[in-house]
Formats: C-alpha cells, sequence, structure tokens
C-alpha cells in the first residue's frame, strides 16, 4: 500500500475505503477527515457517489459532509 505521494489511484483508493470504514463504524470525525483530503485529489470519490450511496448515510446531515459534497457539485456550463 503505497500513499497518494507515490501512487495517485490506488493512494485515492485506499483513502476512500478507509473513510468508509470509518463512517460504516461510527468514527464519523475520522470519515469526515479522510473525505476532506481525498475530495481533493483527482480519482477521488464523486458527488454522485457521495449524495447517493448508502454507505454514506451516517456522515449525511452533517454540515462538513455537504460541504464536502458541494465542493463536488458539477459546474455549471458557460454558454
Amino acid at each position: 500500500m503505497l500513499p497518494v505521494a507515490k501512487d495517485a489511484m490506488k493512494g485515492v483508493v485506499l483513502i476512500t475505503n478507509l473513510a468508509r470504514i470509518y463512517a460504516l463504524t461510527g468514527e464519523k470525525d475520522l470519515a469526515l477527515k479522510q473525505l476532506d483530503i481525498v475530495s481533493k485529489i483527482p480519482f477521488g470519490p464523486s458527488y454522485g457517489h457521495l449524495r447517493l450511496d448508502s454507505e454514506w448515510d451516517s456522515l449525511r446531515g452533517d454540515p462538513r459532509f455537504e460541504k464536502i459534497v458541494a465542493s463536488l457539485a458539477p459546474k455549471p456550463a458557460n454558454k
């Protein structure tokens, strides 16, 4: 297991999985810390994944989670 600095794609998956485990085991603060990190890196979890996947249900309603999700929302196209 390599850190993101050494393997951007697998590292992101590992951080996302760690956040997932924390969320599923009730470690909300730790989950949000990892999600905050990984949401700023390419190949991190998508807006749709965080918005719709039930594995993140324990974080819904927390302003920190909603801020992370909002930061990943699609931007309107310029016309």
